[in-house]
């Protein structure tokens, strides 16, 4: 079951792009079919509000037959030699590169971010598969003889178990690589379930993989609109041994309680709150291409996209005057538009959060100082906003606006900086600018997350581990760190010979 999505009429003739072959259905033990009650949803493009494509609805009794596909599949799978499975996740990177812009065209459309970026996602999806194709065959063990001599010590790693991995929307692509090639370089089997509001890049991305020789049941994709009713019985299958998550804090925590009933390996990515330090002795033009990039990047639907612009009360006046001339240039558009920098949020409902979290802010004493409103017309459009004056207390500093927002609020002392960086439950990411390299590696040590950046923007990148700490998640993804979240760790005692 495939249909060929293509992007005419989502504008005009003149912005329409070749698209992939997308499947539109469930892909279980090596075939795509429809769900077993013929259910359907439609997929659509944030930009315009037309359907993209009409793909299966999985239920429950279609999540354990994933499931049984790929616990049938473990064993044949985890003896799979190390080059052969790192081979498979290379070939499936080349092909990747090969169809790059037809991929940045698939997610434009369903997620709605500008072209350049969408070829930006593509590039860093593709690496998680080139890294973890070489990581493949550098699993080892160690072995030695016991302090006391009595024997000798057999430290290995093998495979976890059959896995599953639930993927966001925001980076369809990039979120479903960095888990499935972790996991078929390790040796594990899985189920993948795509956010349903962006499933199609996850659907021609399993294609592309069966294309490159992937076996049956290694691989299983469950597209669905009841995740909790699907995903519940898997988690409850003793037969699963590991869940992955990237999402929501709360939505990341009901699923931690579940796993604990069979006390499974967990990975999970979640929400985050990030602060940008903009100390009075920094790079200002560094920080405002720093800023531009930490938090206008996906339109500010990310979890790593800075939340919280901490800039010290010296500058915070020319900072605050360089980055809206920047953002007030900014081009709102379909991200398949030439020139477009700015694309639609996901849908209407995410338009309607960031102008409550903007209306409180103002009520609060905030002052918006460009945009801050929502777009008339087709598709879920939100202007590019800066705001000034955001009191701690506003919905707005506590939690993740998730949209294209850059709330402004200042400090004196790095002290206070500190203090006010570290005030949430949060720690995912933090960023911080200044040209003093002594407070760059104090700042290391003080702000409380798993992942920094000093004097950039950016951090993500295949072979650094990805992660935050308290409610930010646990574990890590990419990096050496990356496939040992897809291994048991097994000690074996050989005894000396008997004298």
């Amino acid at each position: 079951m495939s249909a060929v999505i293509t992007a005419s009429g989502l504008h005009d003739a003149s912005t329409a792009l070749a698209l992939p072959t997308v499947p539109t259905g469930l892909f279980i033990n090596g075939v795509w079919a429809d769900a077993a009650a013929g259910a359907t949803f439609d997929v659509q493009d944030p930009a315009t509000g037309e359907s993209l494509a009409t793909i299966a609805d999985a239920d429950a009794a279609d999540g354990l037959r994933a499931l049984d596909a790929a616990a049938a599949a473990a064993a044949s799978w985890a003896a799979t030699p190390a080059r052969e499975r790192g081979e498979l996740l290379r070939r499936t990177f080349d092909a990747l590169m090969d169809r790059r812009e037809l991929f940045a065209a698939l997610i434009s459309s369903e997620m709605g971010k500008p072209l350049a970026e969408a070829r930006g996602e593509v590039n860093y999806g593709g690496e998680f598969l080139r890294w973890f194709s070489e990581e493949a065959v550098r699993v080892s063990g160690r072995f030695g003889m016991t302090p006391e001599g009595t024997g000798r010590m057999v430290v290995s790693q093998r495979p976890v178990g059959p896995c599953l991995l639930i993927t966001p929307w925001n980076f369809p692509l990039a979120m479903a690589t960095r888990k499935i090639a972790p996991a078929l370089a390790a040796g594990c089997t899985v189920v993948i379930k795509p956010a349903e509001l962006t499933p199609l890049t996850t659907l021609a991305f399993v294609s592309l993989l069966e294309e490159m020789g992937l076996p049956a049941g290694v691989v299983n994709v469950i597209t669905t609109t009841h995740s909790a009713e699907v995903c519940a019985p898997i988690l409850a299958d003793p037969r699963l041994r590991k869940l992955s998550f990237t999402g929501s804090t709360p939505v990341g925590k009901a699923l931690l309680r579940q796993a604990s009933d069979n006390v499974l390996r967990t990975s999970m990515e979640l929400g985050g709150n990030a602060p940008f330090l903009v100390f009075d002795d920094a790079d200002l033009d560094l920080a405002v291409e720093g800023a531009m990039l930490a938090k206008f990047r996906n339109m500010g639907q990310a979890c790593t996209a800075a939340n919280r612009f901490l800039v010290q009360a010296g500058i915070a006046a020319e900072f605050t005057r360089r980055i809206s001339e920047r953002v007030a240039a900014l081009t709102v558009g379909h991200g398949h538009t030439v020139g477009t920098t700015i694309g639609p949020v996901i849908n209407d409902r995410a338009v309607q959060n960031i102008s409550g979290l903007l209306s409180e802010a103002e009520q609060l004493g905030a002052t918006i100082v460009t945009g801050g409103h929502a777009l008339e017309g087709a598709g879920s459009f939100f202007e590019p906003t800066v705001v000034t004056g955001v009191p701690q207390d506003a919905r707005l500093w506590q939690e993740e606006i998730f949209g294209p927002v850059l709330a402004i609020t200042t400090f004196e002392t790095e002290q206070d900086a500190v203090r006010l960086a570290n005030s949430t439950e949060f720690g995912l990411v933090g960023y911080v600018f200044t040209t003093d390299l002594d407070r760059g590696y104090r700042m290391i040590d003080a702000v409380d997350t798993g992942m920094m950046g000093l004097n950039t923007g950016l951090v993500s990148n295949a072979a650094a581990p990805f992660g935050g700490v308290k409610s930010s998640g646990v574990g890590r993804e990419g990096g050496t760190e990356g496939i040992h979240e897809y291994l048991e760790t097994k000690y074996t005692l050989v005894a000396n010979p008997a004298q």
